[in-house]
Protein backbone atom coordinates (compact mmCIF):
# COMPACT_ATOMS: atom_id res chain seq x y z
CA UNK A 1 0.00 0.00 0.00
CA UNK A 2 1.05 3.39 -1.25
CA UNK A 3 1.34 6.39 1.61
CA UNK A 4 -1.10 8.11 -0.61
CA UNK A 5 -3.99 4.98 0.01
CA UNK A 6 -2.65 5.17 3.36
CA UNK A 7 -3.71 8.87 3.86
CA UNK A 8 -6.44 9.65 1.41
CA UNK A 9 -8.09 6.20 1.48
CA UNK A 10 -8.38 5.54 -2.13
CA UNK A 11 -5.76 5.04 -4.90
CA UNK A 12 -3.74 7.97 -6.95
CA UNK A 13 -5.15 8.44 -10.37
CA UNK A 14 -2.69 7.54 -12.65
CA UNK A 15 -2.23 5.92 -15.81
CA UNK A 16 0.14 3.39 -14.57
CA UNK A 17 -0.93 0.24 -13.34
CA UNK A 18 -1.25 -0.57 -9.54
CA UNK A 19 -0.31 -4.37 -9.88
CA UNK A 20 2.62 -6.03 -11.34
CA UNK A 21 1.24 -8.57 -14.01
CA UNK A 22 2.13 -11.47 -12.33
CA UNK A 23 0.32 -10.50 -8.88
CA UNK A 24 -2.90 -12.01 -7.79
CA UNK A 25 -5.65 -9.87 -6.67
CA UNK A 26 -7.44 -10.36 -3.36
CA UNK A 27 -10.96 -10.35 -3.52
CA UNK A 28 -13.32 -10.37 -0.64
CA UNK A 29 -12.74 -9.50 3.23
CA UNK A 30 -8.74 -10.25 2.74
CA UNK A 31 -8.26 -7.72 0.77
CA UNK A 32 -10.07 -5.49 3.63
CA UNK A 33 -8.00 -6.55 6.47
CA UNK A 34 -5.13 -6.54 4.25
CA UNK A 35 -5.47 -2.84 3.70
CA UNK A 36 -6.42 -2.13 7.69
CA UNK A 37 -3.25 -3.34 8.70
CA UNK A 38 -1.30 -1.94 6.21
CA UNK A 39 -3.05 1.45 7.01
CA UNK A 40 -2.15 1.33 10.77
CA UNK A 41 1.74 0.00 10.11
CA UNK A 42 1.94 3.46 7.58
CA UNK A 43 0.24 5.65 10.13
CA UNK A 44 2.35 4.08 13.33
CA UNK A 45 5.57 4.59 11.09
CA UNK A 46 4.78 8.01 10.29
CA UNK A 47 3.83 8.94 13.77
CA UNK A 48 7.28 7.19 14.85
CA UNK A 49 9.14 9.78 12.46
CA UNK A 50 7.26 12.94 13.40
CA UNK A 51 8.11 12.27 16.93
CA UNK A 52 11.54 11.87 16.19
CA UNK A 53 11.94 14.58 14.33
CA UNK A 54 9.88 16.44 16.67
CA UNK A 55 12.66 15.49 19.63
CA UNK A 56 15.43 16.79 17.26
CA UNK A 57 13.67 20.01 17.11
CA UNK A 58 12.91 20.15 20.61
CA UNK A 59 16.43 19.97 21.97
CA UNK A 60 17.51 22.68 20.40
CA UNK A 61 14.36 24.87 20.46
CA UNK A 62 14.09 27.06 23.56
CA UNK A 63 11.00 29.75 23.65
CA UNK A 64 11.71 33.00 23.96
CA UNK A 65 10.47 34.73 26.96
CA UNK A 66 11.15 38.13 28.50
CA UNK A 67 10.82 39.81 31.61
CA UNK A 68 9.22 43.48 32.32
CA UNK A 69 12.15 45.89 31.96
CA UNK A 70 14.25 43.47 29.82
CA UNK A 71 15.46 45.48 26.42
CA UNK A 72 14.75 44.40 22.93
CA UNK A 73 15.41 45.03 19.36
CA UNK A 74 11.98 45.49 17.33
CA UNK A 75 12.01 43.48 13.68
CA UNK A 76 11.70 45.73 10.94
CA UNK A 77 8.88 45.11 8.60
CA UNK A 78 6.52 45.90 5.99
CA UNK A 79 3.83 43.12 7.90
CA UNK A 80 4.37 44.57 11.46
CA UNK A 81 4.35 48.25 10.08
CA UNK A 82 7.81 49.34 11.22
CA UNK A 83 9.16 49.11 7.76
CA UNK A 84 6.19 51.88 6.59
CA UNK A 85 6.87 53.99 9.64
CA UNK A 86 10.24 54.50 9.01
CA UNK A 87 11.40 57.34 6.21
CA UNK A 88 14.07 55.66 4.43
CA UNK A 89 13.12 52.11 2.81
CA UNK A 90 16.57 52.20 1.48
CA UNK A 91 19.34 49.90 3.35
CA UNK A 92 17.25 50.18 6.18
CA UNK A 93 18.53 47.87 9.68
CA UNK A 94 16.90 44.80 10.12
CA UNK A 95 15.71 45.43 13.77
CA UNK A 96 15.77 48.77 15.33
CA UNK A 97 16.03 49.57 19.01
CA UNK A 98 16.69 48.79 22.08
CA UNK A 99 13.20 49.14 23.03
CA UNK A 100 11.79 48.41 27.24
CA UNK A 101 9.16 45.69 27.45
CA UNK A 102 6.32 47.60 29.79
CA UNK A 103 4.39 44.17 30.33
CA UNK A 104 3.68 40.89 28.98
CA UNK A 105 -0.09 40.25 27.39
CA UNK A 106 -0.79 36.33 27.51
CA UNK A 107 2.05 33.80 26.16
CA UNK A 108 3.75 35.17 23.26
CA UNK A 109 2.82 39.01 23.05
CA UNK A 110 4.56 41.87 24.73
CA UNK A 111 3.88 45.63 25.32
CA UNK A 112 7.03 47.82 24.04
CA UNK A 113 7.58 51.29 25.20
CA UNK A 114 8.13 53.30 21.97
CA UNK A 115 9.40 56.49 21.18
CA UNK A 116 7.35 59.24 20.36
CA UNK A 117 8.37 58.92 16.21
CA UNK A 118 6.96 55.45 16.35
CA UNK A 119 3.46 56.57 17.65
CA UNK A 120 1.25 55.54 14.62
CA UNK A 121 2.49 51.64 15.42
CA UNK A 122 0.02 49.46 18.04
CA UNK A 123 2.66 49.39 20.76
CA UNK A 124 1.79 45.27 21.22
CA UNK A 125 3.96 42.69 19.41
CA UNK A 126 4.50 39.30 18.80
CA UNK A 127 7.49 37.29 20.18
CA UNK A 128 8.49 36.34 16.66
CA UNK A 129 9.01 40.11 15.95
CA UNK A 130 11.82 40.83 18.58
CA UNK A 131 15.37 39.83 19.92
CA UNK A 132 16.52 40.18 23.23
CA UNK A 133 19.34 42.78 23.52
CA UNK A 134 22.05 41.96 25.45
CA UNK A 135 23.68 45.27 27.03
CA UNK A 136 27.57 45.94 25.93
CA UNK A 137 29.04 49.15 27.28
CA UNK A 138 30.70 50.13 23.95
CA UNK A 139 27.75 50.59 22.15
CA UNK A 140 27.31 53.61 23.96
CA UNK A 141 28.88 56.76 21.87
CA UNK A 142 30.12 59.35 23.98
CA UNK A 143 28.60 62.53 22.13
CA UNK A 144 31.40 64.65 23.86
CA UNK A 145 33.97 64.27 21.27
CA UNK A 146 31.48 64.96 18.44
CA UNK A 147 30.97 68.12 17.23
CA UNK A 148 27.80 69.03 14.52
CA UNK A 149 28.35 71.99 12.52
CA UNK A 150 24.91 74.02 12.38
CA UNK A 151 24.01 72.17 9.11
CA UNK A 152 24.22 68.98 11.22
CA UNK A 153 27.50 67.48 9.14
CA UNK A 154 30.41 66.40 10.91
CA UNK A 155 34.32 66.81 10.10
CA UNK A 156 36.60 63.66 9.49
CA UNK A 157 40.00 64.55 8.74
CA UNK A 158 42.74 61.74 7.46
CA UNK A 159 45.05 60.24 9.49
CA UNK A 160 47.25 58.24 7.79
CA UNK A 161 48.03 56.79 4.30
CA UNK A 162 48.13 52.92 5.09
CA UNK A 163 49.32 51.67 1.66
CA UNK A 164 49.02 52.34 -1.98
CA UNK A 165 48.37 50.26 -5.42
CA UNK A 166 48.81 50.89 -8.78
CA UNK A 167 46.07 48.78 -11.07
CA UNK A 168 46.75 47.25 -14.38
CA UNK A 169 43.16 47.99 -16.45
CA UNK A 170 44.19 47.27 -20.45
CA UNK A 171 46.48 50.16 -20.93
CA UNK A 172 45.77 52.35 -18.24
CA UNK A 173 47.59 51.98 -14.94
CA UNK A 174 45.72 53.27 -11.78
CA UNK A 175 46.93 54.44 -8.71
CA UNK A 176 45.21 54.15 -5.71
CA UNK A 177 45.80 55.13 -2.31
CA UNK A 178 44.60 53.35 1.30
CA UNK A 179 43.52 56.64 3.49
CA UNK A 180 42.54 56.22 7.21
CA UNK A 181 40.20 58.80 8.68
CA UNK A 182 39.61 59.59 11.79
CA UNK A 183 35.74 60.81 13.02
CA UNK A 184 34.40 60.41 15.84
CA UNK A 185 32.68 57.38 15.14
CA UNK A 186 36.06 55.42 15.03
CA UNK A 187 38.57 54.69 12.02
CA UNK A 188 37.61 54.91 8.52
CA UNK A 189 39.55 53.21 5.74
CA UNK A 190 39.22 54.40 2.21
CA UNK A 191 40.78 53.54 -0.90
Amino acid sequence: MTPFEALYGRRCRTPLCWYESGENVILGPEIVQETTEKIKMIREKMKASQSRQKSYHDRRKKDLEFQEGDHVFLRVTSTTGVGRALKSKKLTSRFIGPYQILERIGKVAYRIALPPSLSNLHDVFHVSQLRKYIADPSHVIETDDIQVKDNLTVESAPLRIEGREVKKLRNKEIASVKVIWGGPAGENATW
